[in-house]
């Protein structure tokens, strides 16, 4: 499987760039960025380069521009399909896992990966996070990972908590029982700052194109009754099946905007209540997480 590069990222182009628009010709060494990735490793990536030109290169004819840089220092980083084999955790997230999916929702994949000592030990080192968009998956470094639960990340809690676990080695199955550690009422903070200032931007969408995104707006108001419901029962709720109706009327734009802004302004409320009876510690345990993460790395050092 041939991971996709997603746009945005800066590359090196590896041989000399026809620009068939205007008969220029780039060098090799030519620094551009993706403003198109294609649907699956074998058709061509969109590049535009620092004049303007643009050019159509297949993944064998160009490198990312930051392995280009990291090679200095040694080979560079393994290739992220290499590294797929060290999954220890794969998931099942999104509309699926919350029982908020319909005949056409994709299937999103989520987990964590465990590369050996000796390529996590190295100059190259390994990447931070492992992603195909053809496929929808994403997999963290385990370091990584932690860091992210540690700060209330939503989309690394509900990884946790999803029902739909699809892989999870002894290591994992540890880390998936310890889960209740990274709970704190930093998920107050961390969902309400998200919810208003994402609620901001849909504001101003409607004011200046008079239309929002009702996919963006069902997640936000799915994210508070998780952030209540974690705050009284120390527990992620990953599927919301009792609110499936009422959200998906907001995803297809069923409900107006001030039906769906009251909703969100009565939920802010009823987290700012859960805030101030919680039993939830004020920081997550990250002296749990820090040494799990020690035997991990030290269970990876004789790995291949």
């Amino acid at each position: 499987m041939q991971l996709i590069v997603p746009p945005g990222t800066r590359v090196v182009a590896e041989a000399e760039v026809a620009v068939l628009e205007t008969g220029a010709t780039l060098p090799a060494g030519a620094v551009g960025v993706i403003v198109r990735a294609p649907a699956d490793g074998a058709q061509a990536y969109r590049i535009r380069f620092p004049d303007g030109a643009e050019a159509s290169l297949l993944r064998a004819e160009f490198r990312i521009l930051k392995s280009v840089r990291e090679s200095a220092v040694g080979d560079g980083e393994p290739a992220e399909e290499d590294l797929l084999r060290f999954v220890i955790y794969r998931c099942v997230v999104g509309s699926r896992a919350f029982g908020l999916d319909t005949e056409t929702s994709d299937v999103d994949r989520r987990g964590i990966y465990l590369p050996p000592a000796d390529l996590q030990w190295s100059l190259a080192g390994v990447p931070e996070q492992l992603e195909n968009e053809e496929t929808q998956e994403t997999y963290w470094e385990l370091g990584k990972f932690l860091r992210l639960a540690l700060k209330a990340n939503p989309g690394i809690l509900e990884t946790l908590y999803t029902p739909l676990a699809e892989q999870a080695t002894e290591l994992a199955q540890e880390l998936l029982a310890m889960r209740t550690r990274f709970l704190s009422k930093l998920v107050y903070q961390t969902y309400n700052g998200y919810v208003l200032s994402q609620f901001k931007r849909l504001e101003q969408d409607l004011r200046t194109r008079g239309a929002i995104k009702w996919k963006h707006a069902m997640h936000l108001i799915r994210l508070l009754l998780s952030g209540v419901t974690i705050l009284r029962e120390h527990d992620v709720p990953v599927r919301v099946i009792e609110h499936r109706d009422r959200l998906l009327a907001i995803r297809n734009g069923e409900l107006s905007w001030e039906e769906v802004d009251a909703w969100r302004l009565e939920l802010h409320r009823a987290f700012d209540a859960a805030f101030s009876t919680t039993t939830l510690p004020d920081r997550p345990d990250f002296d749990a997480a820090n040494a799990f993460l020690l035997k991990a790395r030290r269970s990876m050092v004789d790995a291949r």
